[in-house]
Order: C-alpha cells, then structure tokens, then sequence
C-alpha cells in the first residue's frame, strides 16, 4: 500500500505516513484571536477523537494567540495561511506544528524562502496545498479545463520549489470538490511521490451532501491504500466532521474501537419507534469505551436473528423490548425501560 512507504513526518506529538494510522482532522470556526472560544472548541474536538487541529490565521494578532491555545491543548496544531507570509513566520515563533501554505499565492520566490528558511530552523512541517478552484491559468489552458493531471502538476511543482530550496519536512494536499476528479488526482500522484497525502473532498457541502461526497470520495481513495491523514469538509460543526471521519475510516476497517451501532430499516412490523430509538442509542454510546457491535431492530420478529452477528442488540414489540446477546433473547423488558436496560449492560459489559 502507497501509504506503508510514505515519509514519516512529525507533526507536534503525533506522526503520519510510513504505516502509521490515519489521522483525523478538523478546522476550528471561531475567531482565532478569541483564544477561550478556539481553546474550548479544540478541546470538545480532541474528546470526540480529533488528532490534528487547524486554525485559521488571518491576521498578525491570530498569530500571536496560537502559543497560548497550544498552551491548553493536547493535540498539534496547524496553522492555515494564504497569501502574507510574514503570517506563516509570526505562526512558527508562536509554536505552530505545521503551517499549511499554497506558495502560488505567498508571492516572490524570496519570500517564500523566508517562509522555509523558518520552517527548517524549527523543524516544522509544511503542507502543500493545492485546490482545482485556484489552479493556475496556464495549467487550466495546458489542460483544456480543470483536470486531475492539472491538480497533481500544480502541487509537484510547488513541492520542487520547496525541495529546491533545501527542505523536504512535507506534506501534501491536492482538493477538488469534484469528487472522481480528486479520487483520480491522488491515484496519479501516489505514483509519483512519496510525500505523505493529506485527503478531504473540499467544498463537499452541507451535513447531508457534504457525507455522502466524502465518504464516496474518501472510500475510494483510502480504499487503495491512498492517504495519511483526512479531513471530511463539511459545512456545519467540526464536531460532525469528527464523526463522520471515524465512521468512515471504521467502515474500512482502517480503525479500531468504539461502539458501532446496525439498526434496521422500518417496515409495516415496526411496533416502536424504531428512528428515535436508534438515535437515542448511537448518541448514548459515543462516550462508552467498547470495541464492540451493538444491534437495534424493530420487531421480534427477525430482530434475534438479524441480530445475531451483533455483540448486543435489542429488538422492539408491542409495548415491550427484547435484550439479545449472541441471537440468544436474554432478557423482555417494557419499552420504556430498553434503553436503559442497554446503557447498563454496556457500562457493566461482560463478553
């Protein structure tokens, strides 16, 4: 697999590429500079299982209030730059553990050297970024249109200009909303790079279209052994951008851990409110450190069976709940006692 042989690059306390598990990634939404706001909803997101953060930094004062939000987090820190690179520096003497740049759009080959001459004295790791919405125009015309070749060109030749100047501490990242676009772009550099891949679908979209984009987009990539570290783009809460990465890389079986939730769909024999309940279950165990399978089925009917490849489930009847461990019914509980029947075998899970 591509992602087995990438360079191993350390990013604060954690490391990407050459095998090492992917890591999940977010941005926070508050103001930088508001260094309570941006502290209080990093930590939310490192409780919810966020390994990288990155804060936007658009002015001089976000780049000072970075060593004092490192000060009160655990997990590195990126800072996110375009087009001032005194910006970039000012976020590497604040304790910055990555800067992500486009160096198309820092300006003069000087100052982007300033920019990497800083990085090398501090050792710190820097993101290529490259998205089709900001592709040159020369690469647009090359190309007749925005293409995946277009995309891994621009960023080979942004990671030459670093190269050349003597550093190679990188990573790369190459974002196209177009979801088989970018799904070809990183098939193509894969094969031309060793360079860890930071992989997202950008621009993905709203909590409903944004998942269904990234999880096509990111299966198909980290499917092939593609990707580092990933980030799912969505417009909504970081915090559901967290979710949504664990599911997926889970779903590959690329992580571990965690109560996973199967529920079926409704039909005409569903004798409870099998939505909510299913709901209520998935938000209940979030916080519960098992690494098991947990079923929720709506009748009695086929639930013991269909639960039955499940650790745990319950299944819903007329007024009354089944417990099953294994397809085996353990336990009929009333309905409005099954969900908390479940929370207690859990908290006190015994195979």
């Amino acid at each position: 697999m591509y992602r087995d042989h990438t360079k191993v690059i350390q990013i604060g306390n954690r490391k990407i590429g050459g095998g090492n598990p992917i890591l999940i990634q977010s941005m926070t939404n508050t103001k930088t500079e508001d260094v309570e706001a941006t502290v209080s909803q990093i930590l939310s997101l490192e409780q919810a299982g966020c390994d990288i953060i990155r804060c936007a930094v658009p002015t001089m004062e976000a780049a000072r209030a970075l060593g004092e939000i490192k000060k009160q987090i655990h997990i590195p820190l990126v800072a996110d730059i375009h087009f001032d690179y005194r910006l970039a520096i000012a976020a590497m003497e604040n304790d910055a553990d990555k800067i992500r740049i486009n160096p198309g759009n820092i300006g003069s080959i000087d100052r982007i050297k300033a920019v990497v001459d800083t990085a090398k004295e501090r050792n710190i790791p820097i993101r290529v970024g490259v998205n089709s919405g900001s592709l040159e125009k020369e690469l647009v015309e090359k190309y007749h249109g925005v293409t995946a070749e277009g995309l891994v060109e621009s960023a080979l030749d942004k990671v030459h200009i670093i190269e050349e100047l003597g550093y190679d501490n990188l990573v790369i990242s190459i974002k196209s909303s177009d979801v088989l676009m970018c799904a070809r772009a990183h098939e193509l550099i894969a094969q031309q790079t060793d360079y860890p891949l930071h992989v997202g679908i950008t621009e993905a979209g709203t909590l409903y279209s944004g998942n269904i984009k990234s999880a096509v987009g990111l299966g198909i990539i980290l499917y092939q052994g593609i990707g580092d570290t990933i980030r799912v783009s969505l417009t909504g809460a970081p915090l559901e951008e967290i979710k949504s990465a664990k599911r997926i890389l889970k779903t590959l079986g690329l992580r571990k851990g965690g109560v996973e939730v199967v529920s079926c769909p409704t039909c005409g024999r569903t004798q409870i409110d099998l939505i909510g309940l299913a709901n209520q279950v998935e938000t209940m165990v979030q916080d519960i450190p098992l690494d098991i399978k947990v079923a929720v089925m709506g009748c009695v009917v086929n639930g013991p069976g269909e639960a039955r490849e499940a650790d745990i489930g319950i299944a819903g009847g007329v007024g009354v709940g089944l417990l099953i461990k294994g397809g085996e019914i353990i336990k009929k509980v009333p309905e409005d006692q099954l969900l908390e029947t479940l929370r207690q075998e859990l908290l006190n899970w015994q195979k």
